[in-house]
């Protein structure tokens, strides 16, 4: 059987991890196979890479993917070839518990995801079922795409059920790539936002504010804000974003911490806050990321920042890690930095 290149997780620790090769996958009957044309590095990425967030090893790492249908195992998918496409995360669940049967595959306790307990994108090629494939609509940025994931999580937390309404003045904690597509989301939306970050945030910061969103490098006001969507994954800025939050007002926790934090928890009680979250994404939230999309209410492009080949795998890791740009892509079939 023939290999290709890829980032592999083997063993503990980000020294576990290995550009290697893997089989060259091939389709079964309701499976694709997809040319990557690039896949994102995120804060789950870096999650899985210290041992932070659930897996299994070997892994192909990396789920935030764009590609092109190349063949398909079933006749009647035939039409998938040569589509542009971003893919749902998970390759199978148990589709049988409530919230499979709900439509809530993300909160099943089966679900196997792609980059984490199934080969990934951080590959030449993927394999995926039919049912995960998403047609993207036309971007102005040839890889826009590979945001589609990010963002079909980001409505999964503000749209189903709808947390922004016009006029509320929302605070967006975060200025990293999810800060930066929830801050648009919230905008079309209708809220008036602020995005907040810290002083070493000013490149991304600058990014916000050219694309019309309100940005900050201060401690927010306390007691101002209709909705808080903290974004950072960090305790400090979950603390401030609870602080700054209005009575009465609605936190949505988006960040994904990677440890246990400890939180003023007590100002949900006094100011009687709404906490909501949403893990991952469904079907529903990947439809909705299609059409912000579509209609051109996120802008995708300036938040591309940088793009690797896979040998550049383990430098862009580590900038994720610091904090650096917002969103590095691996374009397998790139030799050269840009």
């Amino acid at each position: 059987m023939s290999t290709m290149p890829a980032v592999i997780k083997r063993g503990p620790g980000v020294e576990g991890i290995e550009l290697g090769e893997v089989d060259v996958p091939i389709a079964g009957a309701g499976q694709v196979v997809i040319d990557v044309l690039a896949t994102g590095i995120c804060g789950t990425d870096v999650h899985v890479a210290h041992d932070k967030y659930d897996h299994e090893r070997p892994v192909v790492m990396g789920h935030e993917v764009l590609g092109v249908v190349s063949s398909v195992g079933s006749e009647q998918d035939a039409a998938w070839v040569g589509v542009k496409v971003a893919a749902e995360t998970y390759f199978a669940a148990c589709e049988r518990c409530d919230m499979c049967r709900a439509g809530r595959r993300n909160l099943c306790a089966d679900r196997r995801s792609i980059g984490s307990f199934r080969n990934g994108g951080f590959a030449t090629q993927m394999l995926l079922p039919v049912i995960n494939l998403h047609r993207m609509p036309a971007t102005p940025g040839e890889l826009d795409g590979v945001l589609s994931e990010p963002l079909a999580c980001v409505a999964q937390c503000l749209l189903d059920p709808p947390v922004v309404q016009p006029g509320d003045r929302v605070l967006v904690t975060g200025p990293g790539a999810m800060g930066q597509l929830a801050a648009q989301v919230a905008k079309a939306s209708g809220g008036i936002v602020t995005l907040a970050g810290l002083p070493a945030d000013a490149a991304r910061l600058a990014v916000a504010a050219d694309l019309g969103i309100g940005t900050t490098a201060q401690t927010p006001e306390a007691d101002s804000f209709d909705v808080v969507i903290e974004c950072s994954g960090s305790a400090p800025g979950a603390a401030g974003a609870l602080r700054a939050a209005r009575r009465g007002a609605r936190y949505v926790q988006v960040g994904i911490f990677g440890r246990e934090v400890t939180l003023p928890f007590d100002i949900v009680l006094y100011k009687e806050l709404t906490v909501t979250s949403g893990f991952a994404s469904t079907p529903a939230s990947w439809r909705a990321a299609m059409r912000l999309i579509a209609a051109g209410d996120v802008v995708l492009t300036p938040l591309i920042t940088k793009q690797v080949p896979l040998a550049g795998f383990f430098d862009a890791l580590d900038a994720a890690a610091r904090g650096e740009g917002l969103k590095t892509v691996v374009v397998p079939g790139s030799s050269s930095v840009r």
